[in-house]
């Protein structure tokens, strides 16, 4: 593949935006959060992806972050196994700069929030159900939630069509960790499910700050709090008001991970974190 190097973020340090951009409602840009080069990468991209890779993965995500957090973030996923990557861009993603050089690199589709788009997404077969509807016309993350959704739910199909045999949800400031796969390899993790396992649970990890002039954050944080299910829970309760530190909540964000889910008949997202099943419950895995 050949990408013309001067359309790339550079390989020195990029200071971060000094303004952060906001959304027509006002909210702060919470599809993009970095506008840092977080780990080099290759010039030329090899990845032995042929027809008879087993299991092919894919990674559905929503963003407006540029190519200083993208490309990192897709290379990083590539190198571990996936191999096709469905990009709904808004904002500074969608820009033809940006999205010009997603276009360019081999397995990752670009779809852009048109008019278009937002009118086919209002008659699909989620927009119509409660779970979802109840979500809408609100700010902020509510307005997130509705569009990884709709995205999610259009990713499946996608996914269908190009034959993948799982598909993830992620965002671009998150990266998943094949824990314990041998060769640190999340296609070799998915291939060991067993046949009956529809649904592989990640726990989130959240990462910890140790300083506050973090430029690079997938490359300079090496601190992380575990999440709760891989804690002994004597050590959660009685470590939780110091790990809190007066945050409601035990992480900042959410706890409740994320998952890869077998891409088959009657799929159908259940929020941004979860996958479900219109004919049955599908099978999880928790352990990993």
């Amino acid at each position: 593949m050949d990408i013309d190097s001067s359309l790339l973020p550079a390989t020195t340090t990029v200071r971060s935006s000094s303004s952060s951009s906001t959304s027509s409602g006002g909210c702060a840009d919470i599809l993009g959060r970095s506008n840092s080069l977080s780990f080099s990468y290759f010039k030329d991209w090899k990845f032995d992806y042929g027809a008879d890779l087993k299991p092919k993965i894919c990674i559905t995500a929503s963003t407006s972050a540029g190519l200083e957090q993208t490309i990192p973030w897709i290379f990083y996923h590539k190198v571990i196994g996936v191999s096709n990557f469905f990009l709904f861009v808004e904002g500074k993603a969608a820009s033809p700069a940006v999205s010009k050089v997603f276009e360019s690199i081999p397995g990752v589709k670009v779809i852009y929030r048109t008019r278009e788009l937002e009118e086919q997404q209002a008659k699909s077969r989620i927009w119509n159900e409660t779970w979802l509807s109840s979500f809408f016309y609100k700010p902020c993350n509510y307005e997130l939630f509705v569009k990884q959704s709709l995205n999610m739910e259009m990713a499946i199909v996608m996914a269908r069509d190009a034959g993948m045999d799982w598909i993830i949800h992620l965002d671009t400031d998150e990266l998943i960790h094949p824990a314990g796969a041998r060769e640190y390899s999340l296609r070799q993790l998915l291939s060991d499910v067993p046949s009956n396992v529809d649904m592989v649970v990640f726990p989130n990890y959240e990462s910890c700050i140790e300083r506050d002039d973090i430029k690079e954050p997938f490359s300079e944080v090496s601190m992380f709090k575990k999440n709760y299910d891989h804690l002994p829970k004597d050590v959660y309760f009685g470590n939780y008001r110091e790990a809190a530190r007066n945050n409601p909540n035990y992480f900042l964000t959410y706890g409740n991970g994320k998952a890869a889910a077998r891409v088959q008949d009657h799929l159908r997202p259940n929020g941004a974190h979860r996958w479900h099943n219109y004919m049955k419950n599908p099978m999880l895995n928790t352990t990993v």
